[in-house]
């Protein structure tokens, strides 16, 4: 609506937008976004207040869902989320079969000599399943840090289609699912270049 009438407002982020933009609307058209900005500011605040309730939630009752935040693109809604859907790392004999369970592995059709690359089975949990491949994404994306899973997805993206982009969001996903399983289980201190760690010392 600002730019329509030749206006611009200012870049922010969510959090503050309603704050930051409101000394900038057109005389004209503050009567009918005035209002909408104190929505957004209210709906923000709630935001905030849910946000910190989860986090103590978290912390009170899940303490191991800081195992899995170690893995930078693994917030709190990834963690509690998968923490409250597997209920217990016991429930899986191997870290790998997680993959499995959530519907991220390819389905199987072979006939003959034909194996055929389906999508994958989509199993499993689908909320938990979105915020693994949402977690991927960020990882993949320009503000991810380096890390052993994110060169590993990148090879596998290279610089192909967006077909074999997609496809490597699902590998990384997969692949975190497996690494979060794997730190639950066993507490470790996440090392996001352990693979180059191990590869320098033996050279």
């Amino acid at each position: 609506m600002v730019k329509a009438v030749g206006g611009r407002l200012p870049k922010c982020s969510a959090d503050y937008f309603a704050a930051k933009v409101k000394d900038h609307l057109p005389q004209m058209l503050r009567p009918a976004l005035e209002p909408m900005l104190a929505s957004i500011a209210q709906l923000t605040e709630q935001v905030r207040q849910m946000t910190r309730d989860l986090k103590k939630l978290a912390q009170e009752g899940y303490p191991e869902t800081a195992l899995l935040s170690q893995v930078h693109g693994v917030g709190l809604i990834c963690s509690l989320t998968y923490v409250l859907t597997l209920e217990e790392p016991a429930r899986f004999k191997r870290s790998r079969m997680v993959g499995a369970y959530l519907g991220l592995v390819a389905r199987q059709h072979e006939s003959g000599e034909q194996k055929p690359q389906l999508h994958i089975t989509k199993s499993g949990d689908t909320y938990l399943r979105s915020v693994l491949v949402q977690s991927a994404q960020h990882i993949l994306g320009p503000f991810g840090p380096d890390s052993d899973l994110r060169r590993w997805g990148l090879g596998l993206a290279g610089s192909g289609s967006k077909t074999r982009k997609k496809k490597a969001i699902i590998a990384v996903a997969r692949k975190l699912s497996v690494l979060l399983h794997h730190l639950w289980r066993t507490g470790e201190v996440y090392e996001p270049l352990r693979q180059q760690r191990l590869l320098a010392a033996a050279a």
